[in-house]
């Protein structure tokens, strides 16, 4: 397996991953469908992120985890557990060279409930 690396628009921000992603999820709850981010899941020891400078953070409901988001260009970037008992965080696919997207396989999450995918 090779490395993926993913960019945000401006460059600040760039996500290192130990390899391309298999699948990537397309969730439709109130909050990332708004994003319309596709969400690839990696052990956080398979990441290294690398920024310029500081990310803006949000955290929604129940404040698990922080998402976050170049503070330069807004694209937002990843999500990061906030229990350090968390071993796994998502990283925006769609950050990442269509092509390597392309190759994933997409999966449905139906976290707002409705039993509808797109």
């Amino acid at each position: 397996m090779t490395e993926a690396i993913a960019t945000c628009h401006c460059g600040a921000v760039t996500l290192r991953l130990a390899a391309a992603p298999e699948t990537v999820t397309r969730c439709d709850c109130s909050l990332c469908r708004r994003y319309g981010v596709l969400w690839a899941y990696y052990p956080i020891t398979d990441v290294t992120i690398e920024a310029k400078a500081p990310t803006d953070t949000y955290a929604w409901n129940g404040k698990n985890v922080d998402f976050h988001r170049c503070a330069t260009c807004g694209c937002v970037t990843h999500w990061y557990p906030r229990a350090r008992t968390r071993d796994r965080m998502g990283i925006n696919a769609r950050l990442l060279d269509p092509e390597v997207l392309d190759a994933a396989k997409l999966i449905d999450k139906d976290d707002a409930g409705t039993g509808l995918f797109r």
